[in-house]
């Protein structure tokens, strides 16, 4: 190797430092500190005490482990699909030559631009039983609605409409996506008498499945990490009835009120392996529907 090559190398390695410093401080030692911690009675306070597998084996039978890890998987689905048939109907739309579309596509998009924060505040307003302005609109419409975030029944439906708020986010990747489909193959398909939908399910959504694709992974991702909805809009004990009580909602609890961050730790990697397993099986069923021809 010459002297060039070396003086290369190692200015190449000085530039990359400071992001390597960063990544084993902020990454690769959380994990494998939180890894050690899940094998050991934790709790802040005291030194780590090794234990082994006993805060798995204790996952097992709690039984809000698997009231948690079913609310998020209920909230997951149904957020993936509501926030993937909403952004792809809007993207669709927005899509076609319609005047005053650029403020169509701002007004679509400012939502998701909203803080999770203040969006989960006036949720929790619109949502308000006597007072909010859903129910407020269905009485006018002759209908009673639900106590919503009271009700056991309807609170967990009523945070995953909630996720339909940030829909615009995607939207403008689904939009990117359809303007990027070639006009030569809606052209031929016209010539050869498709009507609306059949260029729907036979051009449109082949041509922009790996955008489908990459939104759904992301919308899985942040499903499975629920948190602020339910902390601002139902407390932390998931109220009611820990109807909305999430996966880190829970892990939250363990960890920061009960401080018991050994037994948190192992839900952490919990919900890691969890989520590496879903990303996994969708990548592997996406050989099925997921095109690349251009």
């Amino acid at each position: 190797m010459s002297s060039l090559d070396s003086v290369n190398r190692r200015n190449g390695l000085l530039f990359c430092l400071p992001w390597l410093i960063g990544l084993a401080i902020f990454l690769i030692y959380p994990l494998i500190a939180a890894l050690y911690y899940s094998l050991c009675d934790y709790s802040v306070l005291l030194p780590p005490v090794f234990i082994g597998l006993d805060n798995y084996a204790d996952l097992i039978s709690d039984p809000l482990f698997w009231k948690s890890l079913y609310n998020t998987a209920y909230y997951a689905a149904g957020s993936v699909v509501l926030g993937t048939v909403v952004s792809l109907t809007l993207a669709l739309l927005l899509n076609s030559k319609v005047k005053g579309l650029g403020i169509y596509r701002t007004l679509f998009f400012l939502p998701s631009l909203m803080p999770i924060v203040a969006g989960s505040i006036l949720w929790l307003w619109m949502y308000n039983g006597q007072s909010g302005i859903i129910n407020t609109g269905l009485r006018h419409l002759g209908i009673t609605g639900p106590a919503w975030l009271a009700d056991p029944s309807w609170a967990k439906s009523a945070i995953v409409l909630m996720a339909v708020w940030g829909a615009g986010n995607a939207m403008v990747v689904y939009l990117a996506g359809l303007q990027d489909v070639p006009t030569s193959l809606y052209e031929a398909a016209i010539i050869d008498g498709a009507g609306f939908f059949q260029r729907l399910f036979n051009v449109t959504i082949p041509m922009i499945s790996p955008v489908i694709y990459f939104n759904v992974v992301l919308s899985i991702i942040a499903g499975f990490q629920a948190f602020t909805q339910a902390f601002i809009m139902t407390g932390s004990t998931g109220a009611p009835e820990r109807s909305t009580l999430f996966y880190v909602l829970n892990l939250y609890n363990v960890g920061f009120q009960d401080l018991r961050m050994g037994y948190a730790s192992a839900m952490a990697w919990v919900l890691f392996i969890v989520i590496l397993v879903l990303t996994f099986a969708a990548t592997k069923l996406s050989k099925r529907w997921v095109t690349y021809d251009r």
